[in-house]
């Protein structure tokens, strides 16, 4: 398959500034994080082309050889004979300031200028299920979990002592260290933890005992949030800064994303903003109509006024019942469909009755044809 346009892939034109290409990137890449998409297998492979795209045209000398070849540059592609392998972003990156100008310096050796990232703790995902009618209204709730913390000892530190903490000989207590390859008439620059202190930029000489020079320990902990009014099933909520603090201390904690699964309901089925819902009803309810109150997951009582000839099959449509729409715009919509409940069982004196009534509420069976080519 032909590589598309860098310039199409980031929706620009070739005359776009610096600032309107990372304007671009950010908006594309916040929107295709693999993260944020989940269940969508192509989100990664877009997310890639995306960020080829941006590593190629945010460099000045390569843009301006990508301007004059296209995709055919000679020396072949600046990322090597395998060719461009994408570089992990994390939300942090896209939705603040802090690491982002140095994700690409990593390509062609500097660039952007940006300093050295700290390392930070490891991300927590913890699903939590709700009920529909918390979903509906939204609220205050909570959920307990054991999660790692500081160490109360050590204060998060790992070490016995604050003599007890050396700064990393290897990386100089950047907590990474920096190999320069050559790759055709380009130097690749590869930025890594440091092996001698897990990427901390410390050494630990006199660990903490009670948490054995690891700086954490598992604690209950109780997350309280709050669930806004009309919540999809299965979003993800982040919570900054309360995930894993960094081993042996050093750097942030990572942060906590809660999956909010939704409970199924036993009547109502959820299709976006709108709830749909099946309601039997008997025959004369159908023929003479009638009203159904039942209590809906809004806290107040949804009432079904079922019009006299009313057909199985059919519909009611009750508007502005169902969930809050996004942004603030009202309410989705309730949709009835109408069941014929036929007994299970009756007596002989019921069916005698219904035998008198065939003539008035049967089928005509001489004029058969002439209702099945209405229906067809």
């Amino acid at each position: 398959m032909a590589k598309r346009d860098y310039y199409e892939v980031l929706g620009v034109n070739r005359e776009s500034s610096d600032a309107e290409l990372k304007n671009a990137f950010r908006s594309l890449a916040r929107k295709n994080h693999p993260d944020k998409n989940p269940d969508d297998p192509d989100a990664e492979s877009r997310f890639k082309e995306i960020q080829e795209a941006y590593a190629v045209l945010s460099n000045a000398e390569q843009r301006r050889r990508y301007d004059m070849f296209g995709h055919d540059a000679p020396g072949g592609s600046p990322f090597g004979p395998g060719g461009f392998e994408g570089v992990n972003i994390s939300f942090d990156d896209l939705f603040s300031g802090g690491g982002f100008e140095s994700v690409f310096s990593q390509f062609f050796g500097g660039g952007g200028g940006g300093g050295h990232r700290s390392s930070r703790g490891n991300d927590i995902l913890i699903r939590h299920s709700i009920s529909m009618e918390m979903a509906m209204l939204g609220g205050e709730t909570e959920l307990e979990a054991n999660l790692l913390v500081p160490c109360e000892a050590c204060d998060g530190s790992a070490a016995a002592t604050p003599e007890g903490v050396k700064t990393c000989g290897k990386c100089g207590g950047q907590g990474q260290v920096a190999q320069n390859r050559k790759i055709g008439p380009f130097i690749q620059q590869i930025v890594s933890d440091c092996p001698d202190c897990r990427g901390t930029g410390r050494k630990i000489t006199d660990p903490c005992k009670p948490c054995r020079g690891d700086g954490r320990q598992k604690k209950k902990q109780t997350i309280r949030f709050t669930i806004p009014a009309g919540i999809s099933d299965e979003t993800r909520m982040r919570m900054g800064g309360r995930g894993e603090p960094r081993h042996g201390g050093g750097g942030r904690p990572g942060d906590l994303y809660i999956q909010v699964n939704i409970d199924s309901h036993e009547w109502y089925e959820r299709d976006g903003s709108d709830l749909l819902m099946a309601l039997p009803v008997g025959y004369p309810e159908l023929l003479l109509g009638t009203t159904v109150m039942l209590p809906h997951v809004d806290g107040k009582e949804l009432e079904i006024v079922v019009p006299s000839g009313s057909s199985p099959g059919e519909t009611i449509e009750l508007r502005g019942r169902g969930f809050p729409r996004p942004r603030g715009r009202g309410r989705g919509d309730v949709t009835v469909l109408l069941k014929l409940h036929v007994p299970d069982k009756l007596s002989k004196q019921t069916k005698k009755q219904i035998e008198e009534m065939r003539g008035d509420i049967g089928v005509d069976l001489d004029a058969i044809e002439d209702l099945v080519r209405k229906e067809a």
